[in-house]
């Protein structure tokens, strides 16, 4: 039984995240928008180590958040004023915008109503994996390991910061 702690603690940080969501979205403001962004990213993170997951809320940490650092790197390099307003949208921007984030929504409420009794069966199911055999798994050279795309994408990740300060120097 959880204690009504977790539970209010719970509702707190959904709250936080719901709120810190829209606000990422409706600012015009990159700066703000990424603040806002890494809020949202921190508090995803404390339901991770609420409900016991300390290593996925640690790289949920370390990885994205230590993401959104970047992020405001990018964001200072490659804007020339990066507090300057954005112009606002047109309306018939607004109106497909607005039909894309509803049928979104209706998508991932279908698939989660619908997969409800599966995922519940498969949690009721003991696992028996360790943290180092998902690492082990993860960072493997074998089949379905994946050492080399996760190089891959941090050579690509440096391509990007390298051009980002290429793109700012010339400036």
């Amino acid at each position: 039984m959880e204690s009504l702690g977790n539970i209010i603690a719970y509702f707190i940080i959904a709250l936080a995240i719901i709120v810190f969501s829209v606000m990422t979205v409706t600012t015009r403001k990159i700066l703000r928008a990424a603040t806002y962004l890494l809020f949202v990213l921190f508090a995803t993170a404390g339901i991770y180590f609420q409900m016991g997951y300390e290593f996925l809320g640690a790289v949920q940490i370390a990885v994205y958040a230590g993401g959104i650092l970047v992020l405001f790197v990018f964001a200072i390099f490659l804007t020339g004023k990066p507090g300057k307003d954005s112009e606002p949208l047109e309306s018939q921007k607004k109106i497909v915008g607005l039909s894309a984030a509803v049928l979104t929504a209706l998508v991932c409420g279908y698939a989660l109503f619908t997969q409800v009794d599966m995922c519940m069966s498969l949690a009721n199911q003991p696992i028996d994996v360790t943290i180092n055999q998902i690492g082990s798994m993860l960072l493997s050279t074998e089949k379905f390991g994946y050492l080399l795309p996760f190089e891959a994408i941090s050579i690509l990740l440096l391509a990007c910061i390298i051009g980002g300060v290429v793109i700012a120097r010339k400036r």
